[in-house]
């Protein structure tokens, strides 16, 4: 989800005619709507609008909520203070916790998970993927409704990395590799690297030398003694 302005990303405004408000509707719609993507909490409206009989507050509320002039929306860091907001407002990340939460403020671990095996399944096909290239390719399968961007697959990978089901490599700009520019680092199953013997992951990966490694360079893949060695293997 994209950062939003101070009031946040407003819709069209819904047809119900919002002339046809009560005063005291109208005080609790203008406070509701002044809020923004952030809403507000019936709590604070009490407050704000310095009202002692909750039941005011209770009437006006149902009644915006079924003239559809407001929503009530989940809020992650609150789960039991649902907040009020106008209904041509998208919630904040702040409310909503970001992509991976759901409609009820939860964790969206079904969505996580689908995510995370598309993943696996798209670096077991290609043997490696960049981040760039699985952003672009999640977009190209359509499997979530909003665009990942770096921020996203990093968590997704991370979390792959952190379950050791994928590892962090090198690209040396050579081989499979060969489309790849130097040193971008890429990703595979850490069942497609595991080998039994003394190499278990690509040298580049580790190599501390590295950033001075080039195709014609001194220090190059071509005559590295370990690359060689572990493509051999």
């Amino acid at each position: 989800m994209s950062a939003r302005g101070s009031l946040g990303i407003k819709r069209k405004r819904p047809s119900s005619d919002s002339k046809e408000l009560t005063p005291d509707e109208r005080k609790h719609y203008d406070l509701i709507i002044s809020k923004g993507d952030m809403g507000i909490w019936k709590g604070d409206i009490k407050r704000e609008l310095n009202i002692a009989n909750a039941k005011i507050i209770d009437n006006c509320v149902k009644s915006l909520l079924a003239k559809q002039l407001i929503k009530e929306v989940a809020n992650v860091q609150a789960k039991a203070k649902k907040r009020l907001m106008a209904i041509e407002f998208e919630p904040s990340k702040e409310l909503t916790g970001g992509v991976w939460y759901n409609q009820e403020g939860s964790i969206d671990d079904i969505m996580i998970e689908t995510l995370k095996k598309v993943f696996k399944r798209v670096i077991e096909t290609q043997k490696f993927a960049t981040a760039d290239g699985l952003r672009h390719k999640i977009g190209e399968l359509e499997v979530v409704n909003f665009e990942l961007n770096a921020e996203h697959v990093k968590e997704i990978v991370d979390c792959l990395v952190l379950e050791n089901e994928i590892v962090r490599v090198k690209s040396s700009g050579t081989g499979e590799f060969a489309s790849i520019p130097l040193n971008t680092e890429c990703y595979k199953l850490k069942s497609q690297i595991e080998k039994s013997g003394t190499f278990t992951m690509i040298p580049c990966g580790v190599c501390p030398r590295i950033s001075q490694c080039s195709p014609d360079g001194i220090i190059s893949p071509i005559t590295c003694e370990y690359y060689n060695k572990w493509l051999d293997f």
